[in-house]
């Protein structure tokens, strides 16, 4: 049975037998290991497994970072100062462009990009982005970002920075910008699977085609272990994990599963929908 404790505990167990550091994605921007992990987790939902995992990667003495979205279901003032005390990162996830369009009056597709209305949504998509990510600097220091993306929306979060500049803020990085993935291999548990990206709307990236003919594509936590003990794992790495779809007792597990598997289904017709 896959996505549950035990089989995650084995996939960072394997990776720190086998050499590789773990960085949080701001020490990897400052000063990359040359043997490296990083552990990205996108807090959407449930931050008490995110809490969960902060402790078992505190016990190992690994180090991850974790973006926080700005809605009652992922924003926990406590579990995030705790997450921080463990020496994890924090860090935003941010999804302003749906926060601020939900307040927009004019439906997104008579938004053209150029005019005068699309320019006021960037604004307010902006203003909505620094007032929240001052919000979590009063709780903890933050000096990554990192793009929510919701399938349903039709709009890319990532796309006030076509106006904006995130630097100016004092951060640091964006995993969808900062990181050369030429270099770093990228793994997501998107859609409950490690190959999600065939059904995902925006996590994804490009060199995914390449890694594919490569056979570096995994259906399961423990096709990466494999790969990991048989050094076919590449050097560096971002690994974003969703924490609310990892579950050890039943009941949680068979409702995530099902779950995901029919969003799944819906964001495979999305995509079809929008060729």
């Amino acid at each position: 049975m896959d996505f549950n404790i035990k089989i995650y505990l084995k996939l960072l167990g394997k990776l720190k037998s086998k050499g590789y550091s773990f960085q949080t994605f701001t020490e990897f921007l400052q000063n990359p290991d040359e043997k490296v992990v990083i552990l990205r987790h996108d807090v959407d939902l449930n931050p008490n497994n995110s809490m969960s995992f902060a402790k078992l990667q505190s016990d190992m003495g690994i180090k991850g970072s974790y973006y926080f979205r700005a809605v009652p279901e992922s924003w926990d003032e406590d579990i995030i100062r705790n997450i921080c005390s463990l020496g994890h990162e924090i860090g935003y996830h941010y999804e302003n462009m749906d926060t601020a369009s939900s307040k927009f009056k004019v439906e997104s597709s008579k938004l053209v990009s150029g005019s005068s209305k699309y320019d006021q949504l960037l604004y307010r998509a902006y203003q909505d982005f620094c007032e929240h990510l001052e919000k979590l600097r009063q709780l903890v220091p933050v000096t990554t970002i990192c793009m929510h993306g919701s399938p349903r929306s039709k709009f890319d979060n990532k796309t006030i920075w076509d106006k904006y500049d995130y630097r100016g803020l004092g951060i640091l990085g964006e995993p969808y910008f900062d990181v050369d993935f030429n270099k770093v291999f990228y793994l997501t548990d998107t859609g409950r699977r490690w190959d999600g990206w065939k059904v995902s709307v925006r996590d994804k990236v490009p060199q995914q085609i390449e890694w594919k003919q490569k056979g570096l594509v995994f259906r399961s936590s423990n096709e990466i272990i494999a790969a990991i003990e048989q050094d076919r794992f590449p050097g560096k790495a971002m690994i974003t994990f969703h924490p609310q779809r990892w579950h050890n007792k039943t009941v949680p597990w068979i409702k995530e599963c099902a779950f995901q598997s029919g969003k799944n289904l819906v964001k495979r017709a999305l995509i079809s929908w929008r060729k």
